[in-house]
This record gives C-alpha cells, sequence and structure tokens, in this order.
C-alpha cells in the first residue's frame, strides 16, 4: 500500500485544487462577514487519501487503522499529522468533495455490456431497528435474499471489465427496480443489460428497450419478439463478478457509517 501512497495523493491534490477553484467561483461572498480563513494543520487532499487508503486497506475500524498504520508506518509521508480526535472533525469537511471525486472521475463507461444487482447495507441489527437513531428518518425495513434488515439499499452498475458505471443508494424498501425507471440512472447505458430474478418486469423491459437497452433476466415469462438469449455460462461468470463488487462494495459502505451492525 506504502508504494501508491505518493500517487494516490497526486490525483486527489490536483482535484482537489481544481475543485476548491471551481467552487471558489461559485460562492458568493459575505461582506458583513469576516472570516480568518486560517489553513488547517493537515490538506484536504491529505484527509482524502487516508480515508482512500483506509476502504483499500484490511482494517475495519478507521481509529484502528489511523493509530496503528498511519501515524506509525507513514510519518514521512503525512508529515503534518494530527490527533485522532481532530482528524475526525477534519473528514466531515471532505465528505463533498470525496463524492464529487467519485462521480467525475472514478466512474467507468458502458461497453454495451452492463450488469446490475443490489446489495443492503444494514444500519443495525433488524431487531434494534425501533430503537435505532442515527438514521431514523432515512433507514427504513427491507428484505433481500438473506433475509430482513433495516437499513439502505446500493445499487450499482458495472461493465465487463468490472468498472463501475453508476450507483444509487435508495432506503431498504425500496423496490429493486425503481433506479432503472429513473431516466438519470440510465442516461450511459447501452446494449445488453444483465440483472437477476428481482428485476423482471414487462413493462420495465419494454421501457428500457425504447432507450436501447436490452434488459436479460432469469427467463421466467415470455418476452416475446424482444427476447435475447444468453448462456448460461456467461451469465454466472457476469454475477460472479458482480457479486465481489457488491461484497467489497458494502464492506466499504459499513466502514463510511461508523458504527457496528449488531
Amino acid at each position: 500500500m506504502k508504494t501508491n501512497i505518493v500517487d494516490v495523493f497526486c490525483i486527489i491534490d490536483d482535484f482537489s485544487k481544481l475543485f476548491d477553484e471551481a467552487i471558489k467561483k461559485k460562492t458568493l461572498e459575505e461582506a458583513d462577514k469576516k472570516r480568518r480563513n486560517r489553513k488547517f494543520k493537515m490538506s484536504d487532499s491529505e484527509v482524502m487519501t487516508i480515508l482512500i487508503l483506509f476502504h483499500l486497506s484490511r482494517y475495519r475500524d478507521l481509529k484502528a487503522f489511523y493509530l496503528q498504520y498511519i501515524t506509525h508506518s507513514c510519518r514521512s509521508e503525512f508529515p503534518h499529522l494530527v490527533s485522532y480526535n481532530r482528524f475526525v472533525e477534519l473528514q466531515s469537511r471532505v465528505g463533498f468533495k470525496l463524492i464529487a471525486f467519485l462521480n467525475m472521475c472514478c466512474l467507468g463507461q458502458c461497453t454495451g455490456i452492463s450488469f446490475i444487482d443490489s446489495t443492503p447495507l444494514k444500519a443495525c441489527h433488524i431487531k434494534r431497528a425501533h430503537g435505532h437513531r442515527t438514521m431514523r428518518g432515512w433507514a427504513q425495513k427491507g428484505k433481500s435474499t438473506m433475509g430482513w434488515f433495516y437499513g439502505f439499499k446500493l445499487h450499482i452498475v458495472i461493465n465487463d471489465r468490472g468498472e463501475i458505471i453508476n450507483y444509487q443508494i435508495t432506503p431498504g424498501n425500496c423496490d429493486d427496480r425503481e433506479p432503472l425507471k429513473d431516466g438519470t440512472f440510465t442516461k450511459n447505458l447501452f446494449g445488453k443489460l444483465i440483472a437477476d430474478r428481482g428485476y423482471i418486469s414487462q413493462n420495465l423491459f419494454d421501457r428500457l428497450f425504447v432507450d436501447d437497452i436490452h434488459m436479460i433476466t432469469k427467463r421466467q415469462f415470455d418476452l416475446s419478439e424482444h427476447t435475447i438469449k444468453i448462456t448460461s455460462s456467461c451469465k454466472s461468470y457476469s454475477f460472479v463478478i458482480l457479486r465481489l463488487h457488491n461484497d467489497r462494495e458494502e464492506g466499504a459502505a459499513s466502514k463510511s457509517l461508523g458504527f457496528r451492525c449488531r
């Protein structure tokens, strides 16, 4: 990991400078209020780099990662480290910038063969849902192939190279097919879209077909003249790729939520 720190930082720092300049041009100045605009000891680029390295690591706890790895092994790369409590305060400043970096620099392109699936992001154990406060008002009860859960759903689309094309986070009670009804979610898709049986819908199939998207699901009813055949081996391979992505994203999301799902 250590050999990649400089590369990751350079990419993040270049984006951060351009992003700050663009935001500054769009921001209105407050004439009546004077602000010190004092620079922080750690830059936003350093904070974002540490957060990205955390998600690339095997650590499940940010505190352990920061105190055990960053402060001991990365002193030369981050000479202006702050205490962990101060770092937690600083990371709240870069949340919006990290999302912008993901959407603007990290998404892949559609190649004509795409795969879609959803995975639950648990906010807490289903039996503790009534007393949960952190995500109250956003999280909802939902059901997946693994049973009931309380939290959110991550809908993710990847191409045949394993690159993320688009994603969407919804409450746990959202139907898997709902994001596909949103034009902004499917605007960059074309060609074949492979999904599991949870996405079967004749109306949705016809709707996507008009937009040059051929949705392929496990056949449970006749898809009339639009039926497209696909070999079982290709289908199995595609869902293995997507499941690996979902497992990785679910683990990353559990890190981001910042609490344990008990």
